[in-house]
């Protein structure tokens, strides 16, 4: 995989000048229409640099088996449709020249500043992938891991324990969830019939109204119940004081070193966002492809055509 040395920012100046701009402006349209296209854009983001790298391979759905997005652990993901047309968008200015693993990224950027959050300059230069399956998200940080578990993931990609806080629960400010990832918590806790006890009394019965235990599990609620709609510190305040919504956000007061970084948020608010920008940053350089590795993809949701023809014939 490439060197995160060789990322740049501004590295479509020349070849394609208006790229980031082409991509800002689909983000933009997209959330006329959908106003949680933020928090998606974001997550797909997450999801795409965790398993195997920032290289757009979860965009990979079509010419191969078991394609990366059917994987379990990536339930839920989209924001296919808005990668898609800012691609389409660019490949009509500068064809051949900007990966979709690069739209991934930008993209997911100018939607935390739609919602309020820090803007930040986006270093390029990524290839994409030309591999998708779905045995390859088998390590991908999922809402029922213990906070070893999470740490562990998140050192594999070389992130620290801050930058598990900042972008799971921090990045969980905005945006919502589907019951399915909570019912546990509200009425079988640890194989038991109750509720976490963590989760505060002043928030049980509004989660048990939301998710009720005969209710549909498709039924979505805020991850941030307080702030949910705005980009802030809030959802790191919600875990401290047992307001978090899954499962995966409690779990980081159980462990003294995330403890500490969600309590030192709590109380320097002001360092949150730009804190938040720089895991971002530092999240869009795992193990990318750069120089002549993998391909800049004509269309995201598949490899180039004589890729294609390639694994077909070894089939």
């Amino acid at each position: 995989m490439g060197s995160r040395s060789e990322l740049q920012v501004g590295f479509y100046s020349d070849k394609c000048p208006f790229a980031e701009a082409t991509v800002e402006a689909a983000v933009v349209d997209a959330a006329v229409v959908n106003p949680r296209v933020a928090p998606i854009l974001l997550r797909l983001h997450f999801h795409d640099c965790f398993v195997e790298g920032c290289d757009g391979s979860i965009l990979i759905t079509t010419g191969v088996q078991d394609a990366e997005i059917s994987a379990s652990a990536h339930q839920g993901v989209m924001g296919f449709d808005v990668i898609a047309k800012a691609k389409a968008a660019i490949e009509a200015q500068c064809p051949g020249v900007v990966s979709c693993a690069d739209i991934v990224a930008i993209a997911a950027r100018d939607a935390v500043a739609l919602a309020g959050g820090p803007t930040y300059e986006v270093e390029t230069g990524r290839r994409d992938g030309r591999l998708s399956s779905a045995n390859m998200a088998w390590r991908m940080p999922q809402f029922h891991d213990s906070v070893h578990t999470l740490r562990l993931k998140f050192f594999e990609k070389g992130l620290t324990e801050a930058d598990l806080v900042l972008l799971s629960g921090g990045a969980h400010t905005i945006g919502t969830t589907a019951c399915f990832f909570v019912r546990d918590r509200l009425y079988a806790f640890m194989g038991t019939n109750t509720s976490d006890p963590t989760i505060s009394p002043a928030l049980l019965p509004s989660l048990e109204r939301q998710c009720p235990k005969d209710g549909s599990p498709m039924d979505r609620l805020l991850l941030d119940q307080v702030t949910g709609e705005r980009f802030d510190v809030q959802s790191l305040i919600n875990i401290k004081n047992g307001l978090s919504v899954l499962p995966s956000d409690s779990i980081l007061y159980d462990n003294n070193i995330t403890k500490s970084v969600v309590d030192f948020y709590s109380v320097d608010k002001s360092s949150f966002a730009e804190d938040f920008a720089v895991a971002m940053i530092k999240m869009g350089r795992i193990d990318v492809n750069t120089g002549t590795e993998g391909e800049i993809r004509q269309v995201c949701e598949t490899v180039n055509p004589m890729f294609l023809l390639y694994l077909q014939s070894a089939e």
